[in-house]
């Protein structure tokens, strides 16, 4: 299940969640291997330290079904969740989940029909806070 957020200047949200049901089936006769770090990577960003040290890299596999984190760390927080946003505030924003864990390669699944171009920013966010741990802006 996804999440999808929309936040005003009010500081009210509409949130939408989308199941599982909704997302695109991966073809089964595809022998490529779109999780591994063989450069088949249609996005890919480093991340960058906002109130907290994170490192490692952000990357989309060329079917747009997986987010990949390589050599990825970051400091420990109440909630942290990973975003992909609009900006680095997380004005706007798909919830992917809990984040899987602080340090190590980690894969995400996508929702379908996420525009890549809108939602650049891969963020480490601390629920609790409000925070942005982390960024990375895939290109």
């Amino acid at each position: 299940m996804f999440s999808l957020c929309s936040c005003s200047s009010d500081g009210s949200s509409d949130m939408m969640v989308v199941q599982e049901t909704d997302m695109t089936p991966v073809d089964s006769n595809d022998n490529t291997d779109d999780t591994s770090n063989n450069g088949s990577y249609v996005y890919q960003g480093d991340f960058v330290s906002a109130a907290h040290e994170t490192k490692g890299t952000a990357a989309i596999n060329s079917s747009k079904t997986i987010l990949s984190f390589t050599n990825f760390k970051t400091d420990n927080g109440p909630i942290l969740d990973v975003y992909l946003a609009t900006d680095t505030n997380a004005t706007n924003y798909v919830d992917l989940g809990v984040l899987k864990g602080l340090d190590g390669d980690y894969d995400y699944d996508l929702p379908t029909n996420i525009d890549f171009t809108t939602y650049k920013y891969v963020i480490i966010w601390c629920v609790d806070y409000s925070v942005n741990f982390g960024y990375a802006v895939l290109e």
